[in-house]
């Protein structure tokens, strides 16, 4: 009987499968603060949408917008429920608005403690109570967010030109 040298079918299969997961380790290692990033983007780009979406079904319930509490006799707002109409406003710095949705049931009753004091800081609003629209905006922080086209927007969603080297006031909007 002869002896032959070599690896076996197996060995060969085991020194492949290793180097494969070593190459998926490598990739998944190769930018992890990037994919942070994305994480953190895709949540509040839920947060933003919930919001926007919250505040157009308010709009529906109620024929007027959450921030308004009291209309004017031609329909515009007379009394604002926080200072005035937002216009690229941090919806933290809307707690009555915030507080009038979650009593009309759109937004649950906890949706401040889920989303976080860091996500509501992000999150900008501009309503327009004569047209009856809302944008809701946040400023992307991964690269694949803001090379999005949707994210052409200022904080207040009008649409702005955003350079490459200017990435820092392009946001991302829901109107």
């Amino acid at each position: 009987m002869k002896n032959f040298k070599g690896f076996t079918l197996i060995e060969l299969l085991i020194v492949i499968a290793l180097l494969g997961a070593l190459a998926v380790g490598l990739l998944a290692a190769l930018d992890p603060f990037e994919q942070l990033k994305k994480g953190t983007d895709t949540g509040v780009r839920n947060t933003v949408s919930e919001v926007q979406g919250a505040i157009i079904r308010y709009y529906g319930i109620k024929n007027m917008m959450p921030w308004c509490s009291e209309l004017a006799a031609d329909g515009s707002c007379a009394t604002f429920r926080d200072t005035a109409a937002p216009a690229g406003t941090q919806i933290s710095l809307l707690p009555n608005t915030i507080a009038e949705v979650i009593t009309t049931g759109e937004l649950k009753s906890d949706f401040e403690d889920l989303a976080g004091d860091a996500t509501l800081a992000k999150i900008f609003v501009t309503g327009d109570d004569a047209t009856a629209t809302v944008a809701v905006c946040y400023r992307p922080t991964s690269k694949s967010f803001l090379a999005d086209p949707n994210s052409k927007y200022d904080a207040s969603g009008v649409e702005t030109v955003c350079a490459v080297g200017n990435l820092a006031t392009c946001f991302w909007c829901v109107k």
